[in-house]
């Protein structure tokens, strides 16, 4: 299936669009891969961003044939983003407390944009998601980029400490995924040279404050325990738990996905 979907992709696309799955594709001076069902660009889609780990890559992330398989079973283009270097560049990162992340949040103001145009991306249906590091870099888009995304799914990350008070562009639909039994981001974060991964209780109740969340409900899942919260304005805040460690599922995209109502054109 993926090897016919990619095929497609080559011979259809153009020179344009000689990137995807195996190969980058270029955005000023950064990069991305992207998967695209079927390789018709023409078909307006939703899209999920998928920002990868330390030490990972762009190239990792598409050679998660889970992620493939979910983008083929709802029809969303597969997006890659790509960090510089080992990490992303964040705020209060260890050895870089200074970093303000602008160039991180500017990225993806630039990767949104192309996407929409090159792939007939619906702004409406655009979900950002990532994994360890990733879900550092998730958590931040949600307080800085709230906007630039329908919904976020941020896995086994948070913020650098110390976390924030409140968040400029909250609220926003969040739902959180973690291992009771992670000990590369625990729960409650470590220390890391002269910084710490932040405590995710505390990232979870900041939210709940500045976006208004209301009581914490108990919603049933398989394998996970989660609990969801909602606003005035129909806002879903979701945080479930698995008794893994360091891993992620293409199931917890799904959920999400499902969950922010994202499976319906807008």
């Amino acid at each position: 299936m993926r090897f016919l979907a990619v095929l497609m992709l080559m011979m259809f696309a153009g020179p344009a669009m000689a990137c995807g799955v195996d190969s980058d594709c270029q955005l000023g001076d950064r990069v991305y891969r992207v998967y695209v069902p079927g390789g018709d660009t023409g078909k307006a889609r939703g899209a999920i961003v998928f920002a990868h780990g330390w030490r990972n890559s762009a190239a990792g992330t598409m050679s998660n044939t889970s992620l493939l398989k979910f983008a083929d079973e709802l029809d969303v283009v597969l997006v890659a983003s790509q960090a510089i270097g080992t990490g992303w560049q964040l705020p209060n990162r260890p050895r870089e407390r200074s970093n303000t992340g602008e160039i991180e949040f500017s990225y993806y103001d630039a990767l949104i944009d192309e996407i929409v145009k090159r792939y007939n991306v619906e702004r409406g249906r655009i979900l950002m998601a990532g994994f360890s590091g990733g879900g550092m870099m998730t958590w931040n888009l949600a307080c800085h980029r709230g906007k630039l995304f329908a919904g976020f799914a941020p896995i086994s990350g948070t913020f650098w400490g110390p976390v924030p008070d409140s968040c400029p562009t909250t609220p926003v639909n969040l739902m959180h995924f973690h291992g009771t039994s992670d000990d590369m981001v625990p729960l409650q974060g470590r220390a890391i040279a002269d910084s710490r991964q932040g405590d995710v209780y505390k990232t979870l109740a900041m939210l709940e404050k500045s976006g208004d969340f209301g009581e914490a409900t108990p919603i049933p899942a398989e394998d996970l325990e989660c609990e969801q919260r909602k606003n005035p304005e129909g806002g879903l805040l979701e945080f479930c738990l698995h008794s893994g460690g360091h891993i992620y599922k293409a199931a917890f995209l799904k959920r999400a996905w499902e969950a922010f109502g994202l499976d319906s054109a807008s």
